[in-house]
């Protein structure tokens, strides 16, 4: 389970005062301070999933019937979970992932190695994953019913899923496992249905999910720009510094 405290930056304590001021007096501060650490340290997981340690069915299945609670465009319910833990299953979708992509976040990654730039960590990172996918113990494809092509973005599509996607992610960040959220494998999406068994003009596929522990220390804020770089009120020129003096 997540700690109760965490070594919150400026902006997060400035955050966390206004919050005390706004909030009403009934909620239990202990219980914000935890969903704000949940929240706040729930990152992408690619090169710190163990690879050796089994996930027992009972805790994927207890995180996604938290991530059912999610909102869902019309309540309609629409998505489905498939969860691959078959060894051979999960060699094949590594193999078509590195066909539809993987190979060339991995060429790229080796091209920039040794940079130390932040874009070039998270090729790294994403090249872990590509190299190593048949070892994840879960693979989750979350999907759609329905079939929507690649390039649809209406209503009822992503909005009815997304949301259930981060609540999983959030579920399985508070029993200490990580996740991270591809969709490499989509550009290859009939022949995985065909791999998988899912009805391709029935259903979409929408991402691909690695479930695993996570190894090493725990995980803290990552680097963001500021929120008064990012948001304004009412008026895109409203600077939010204009409104609210943190400095």
């Amino acid at each position: 389970m997540l700690a109760a405290t965490l070594p919150w930056g400026n902006g997060c304590r400035r955050s966390r005062r206004a919050s005390d001021e706004a909030r009403g007096t009934d909620v239990d501060s202990s219980q914000i301070a935890t969903v704000d650490e949940l929240l706040t340290t729930t990152r992408s997981v690619r090169r710190r999933l163990d690879l050796e340690r089994p996930v027992p069915d009972e805790v994927v299945v207890d995180c996604l019937r938290l991530a059912l609670q999610a909102p869902t465009g019309g309540n309609a319910q629409n998505w489905r979970w498939l969860v691959v833990r078959d060894p051979a299953t999960r060699q094949g979708l590594a193999e078509l992932y590195r066909r539809a992509g993987g190979l060339a976040i991995i060429e790229a990654a080796q091209r920039v190695a040794g940079s130390g730039r932040v874009g070039d960590r998270v090729t790294a990172s994403a090249a872990h994953l590509a190299g190593n996918l048949e070892h994840v113990p879960v693979l989750v494809v979350p999907c759609m019913l329905g079939r929507h092509p690649a390039d649809y973005n209406g209503p009822g599509m992503w909005d009815s899923i997304l949301p259930a996607i981060w609540s999983f992610q959030l579920a399985l960040r508070s029993r200490g496992l990580g996740s991270c959220y591809t969709t490499v494998h989509r550009r290859r999406e009939r022949e995985a249905a065909a791999l998988l068994g899912i009805p391709y003009d029935d259903v979409t596929q929408v991402a691909l999910l690695p479930v695993a522990w996570t190894t090493g220390r725990g995980f803290g804020p990552a680097p963001r720009r500021p929120l008064e770089d990012v948001m304004a009120f009412d008026r895109w020129d409203e600077h939010l510094t204009e409104r609210v003096p943190w400095h």
